[in-house]
């Protein structure tokens, strides 16, 4: 993907997010760290309430109206990434531009980077009229028997 009119720096780890809160001065507060921390580490896309159960899980007590508020935060900042699921809404570590793998068996959605050809952007530019800034992909697939085909994050 490719982000000409945009130059904003993409949020690749912990730090990178945790600088973001900063420089959009944001308060890195316990909660918010927790549910930074957590995305982090799952390398997936979670619901709320899996945020929230996790993190109790965990022993990071936190209620539900901090995560749903943190989340929305986070989120509207460009912090993190909010999908519109069938299921909901489900949240990602990864901010800029991607695309995503669905995968239909197992219910995951893995973040990619992908770049088209110039050649295809230039044809979808032709056919539409359109002068193309951005894009970004939805890929719909089974899981490959090799179990270790599928990874977070490509």
């Amino acid at each position: 993907m490719q982000k000409s009119t945009i130059s904003k720096k993409p949020i690749r780890s912990l730090e990178d997010a945790l600088d973001q809160c900063q420089v959009l001065g944001m308060r890195v507060s316990r909660q918010r760290r927790f549910i930074l921390e957590l995305l982090w580490q799952a390398k997936e896309h979670l619901s709320a309430r899996e945020i929230y159960d996790r993190l109790n899980q965990q022993g990071k007590a936190i209620g539900h109206t901090s995560v749903y508020q943190n989340l929305e935060a986070l989120s509207s900042s460009g912090i993190i990434e909010c999908i519109e699921h069938c299921d909901g809404r489900l949240y990602g570590n990864i901010s800029d531009s991607h695309s995503h793998i669905n995968c239909v068996d197992t219910n995951q959605i893995l973040d990619v980077h992908v770049t088209l050809p110039e050649e295809i952007i230039r044809q979808v530019e032709e056919q539409t009229g359109v002068r193309i800034t951005d894009y970004s992909i939805n890929f719909y697939g089974y899981r490959d028997n090799n179990p270790g085909s599928i990874q977070g994050n490509v």
